[in-house]
């Protein structure tokens, strides 16, 4: 059994290349011809990684699922409607994914501190909260699933019936992914900033995933990123943390 990941790109070649570091190489496969990945291709993966797009998403998971795997990290974002049929497939199978618009630690803690500063700062009515995030040319979806995100953390901290945070998206360059949350009253502004060098931190985070979901028989279905997260944070205090599971326990 083997690890494979679904899509090619920048982000795709960034797990690849983390796994091969660890001596786990993975079977990379790009985009198909019909958009989403038959389940002939996928036969022997024991952990699926899909970074391919939101419309292929739903029907991956089916091949997958149809191929035999039982383990998904999914980081890929603009399925929002396939949600629910995805989970309904993965409880049924049963078998379990780990799903997040952005899987970089830095990224799941940056939102933790964002719902924080919004609590603070919505007791002043002064300050008006606003998101600018800033991705490479060719990054489809705007805005992207982290400022959505970033969004709801923010709304949801106000009280209610506040204007919705507005978001300004650019599509420049090459960047890999800028997310600034600020705070503007007529005085001052309060700015908090998050800014990824490489694309390493996101693949990280894709690889703590997959140990979460081989370390433990977790429950069918879906579940968030942040979950992962409160797991290491859990970890970290401990006096002898526990090694990372090995990522060849997914392949068998």
């Amino acid at each position: 059994m083997e690890t494979i990941i679904l899509g090619d790109g920048p982000m795709g070649t960034a797990v690849a290349d983390a796994l091969a570091a660890e001596g786990h190489p993975a079977h990379v496969l790009g985009r198909p011809p019909g958009g989403h990945h038959p389940a002939p291709s996928l036969r022997g993966a024991g952990l699926i990684f899909d970074f391919s797009r939101g419309p292929a998403v739903a029907a991956n998971v089916a091949a997958g699922l149809a191929a035999g795997c039982r383990a998904f990290v999914i980081g890929t974002t603009a399925w929002d409607s396939d949600r629910d049929a995805v989970a309904a497939m993965l409880e049924s199978a049963p078998a379990a994914a780990v799903t997040g618009a952005n899987l970089s630690l830095g990224v799941a803690l940056f939102g933790r501190l964002v719902a924080m500063a919004a609590s603070l700062f919505d007791g002043l009515p002064a300050y008006d909260p606003f998101i600018v995030e800033w991705h490479r040319r060719a990054k489809a979806d705007r805005p992207s699933g982290t400022a959505k995100e970033l969004a709801r953390r923010l709304d949801a901290a106000r009280r209610p019936k506040r204007p919705p945070v507005d978001v300004v998206s650019i599509r420049a360059g090459s960047s890999p992914g800028m997310h600034l949350v600020g705070f503007d009253a007529p005085g001052e502004t309060v700015e908090l900033r998050l800014t990824a060098r490489d694309r390493s931190a996101y693949a990280d985070g894709a690889l703590a995933a997959a140990r979460w979901l081989v370390a433990s028989r977790r429950q069918p279905g879906l579940h968030p990123f942040e979950r992962v997260v409160d797991d290491l944070l859990v970890r970290s205090t401990l006096p002898s943390p526990t090694p990372n599971p090995p990522l060849v326990a997914a392949a068998g």
